[in-house]
């Protein structure tokens, strides 16, 4: 299965997924896909390879990527071998534009996971940051946009506590790793 991870600038997306990778560390069923950015690697934001715009373009052309978008004016890139990874019954897990969600659910089993918080916490956060005026996180916010009908959705709303958050993160990629699990399997058990 692929779970696509998206959300809004401030959610907490990038706290919440890299506390759920360091608590499923060592767990071969799930995987965090490092994405290819035509962006800088010190650039800030989530761990991923730095390509440049020639590189990403002769990649995909190559097909190096299960999915590939543009957004913001960055190319973003998932690498195809998650492909044998979710055929094998794992679970890949990777930040998505929306844009991209009907194109990865008419390709893969998916599940979206919508990590997201009040507008008010959003605001706040945005503003903490200190890298846009008033005017343009205002902006940033009314842009919202609904996902689109039909998809596997499960809302995580982190307004609170981190560790919540998180734990609403490892119920829904618990899920996913059950529906993922290939037929005449048994259900994967913690080692006691």
């Amino acid at each position: 299965m692929l779970v696509l991870v998206v959300g809004p600038s401030g959610a907490g997306k990038d706290t919440l997924m890299a506390a759920a990778r360091a608590r499923l560390e060592g767990d071969a069923r799930f995987r965090f896909v490092r994405r290819d950015i035509t962006r800088a690697p010190d650039a800030g934001g989530e761990d991923h390879t730095a390509v440049s715009p020639a590189e990403f373009a002769a990649r995909r052309a190559a097909g190096a990527y299960a999915l590939s978008w543009e957004a913001h004016g960055l190319c973003y890139g998932i690498p195809a071998d998650i492909v044998g990874h979710i055929a094998s019954g794992g679970v890949a897990i990777a930040n998505v534009s929306r844009g991209v969600l009907l194109e990865a659910a008419a390709r893969f089993p998916t599940l979206v996971l919508e990590i997201t918080a009040p507008i008010a916490v959003l605001a706040r956060r945005l503003a903490a940051r200190g890298r846009e005026s008033e005017t343009d996180i205002a902006a940033r916010l009314a842009r919202a946009v609904a996902l689109p009908a039909g998809l596997d959705v499960v809302t995580v709303m982190n307004d609170g506590a981190v560790e919540d958050g998180v734990a609403l993160v490892l119920a829904a990629l618990s899920r996913a790793a059950e529906s993922a699990r290939p037929a005449g399997n048994p259900p994967h058990r913690p080692p006691a």
